[in-house]
């Protein structure tokens, strides 16, 4: 069975962002949506309230169901509101209604794991052994309170990527 869409799912600096357009072109030039957080912070700043990761999870979602309407599948996902609700946990304690009632979950989830070294960009925020401990915990456990499908994603550089490769191989054959 082939997905429709593959979410990358996990803390900051776990290397999303860098394997998802090359998990795009490893399936023909499938499409890719980007973080919609980084951009969102990147236009707006770092200082979110529940609102603006609201308005994040909202904006991602629009992206994810425009690139599904293309029907060119698996659309890759460097993250979706999923990660935005851990974002609202890791900043607030608690979540917005909005993403108990949101429903666009992706075929297969890759958790990715804190086996990197954290680097600052200008817009993560959680970069202490316990804060990223945590982020990954909250991450993992939100992915169980949905009951998707998902694997654990180590390993560094090249057998990351082959991780990744691997991962959906034995997600799609189960």
């Amino acid at each position: 069975m082939r997905p429709r869409s593959i979410c990358l799912h996990g803390p900051e600096s776990t290397g999303k962002s860098v394997i998802a357009p090359r998990l795009a072109q490893h399936f023909g030039g499938v499409p890719c949506v980007a973080e919609f957080g980084r951009t969102y912070c990147e236009a707006f700043g770092t200082d979110l309230t529940m609102a603006d990761l609201v308005e994040i999870g909202k904006g991602h979602d629009a992206r994810v169901r425009a690139a599904l309407d293309e029907r060119h599948y698996p659309v890759i996902l460097d993250t979706d509101p999923l990660m935005t609700a851990v974002w609202a946990d890791m900043m607030f304690g608690h979540r917005d209604v909005w993403f108990s009632t949101w429903t666009n979950t992706a075929d297969l989830y890759l958790l990715f794991d804190i086996d990197l070294p954290w680097v600052e960009d200008g817009t993560r925020m959680f970069g202490s052994e316990a804060e990223r401990r945590r982020f990954f915990a909250l991450s993992q456990t939100i992915l169980e309170e949905r009951g998707v499908r998902w694997a654990l994603i180590g390993g560094e550089g090249a057998s990351r990527y082959f991780n990744v490769l691997k991962a959906i191989e034995t997600l799609t054959r189960d």
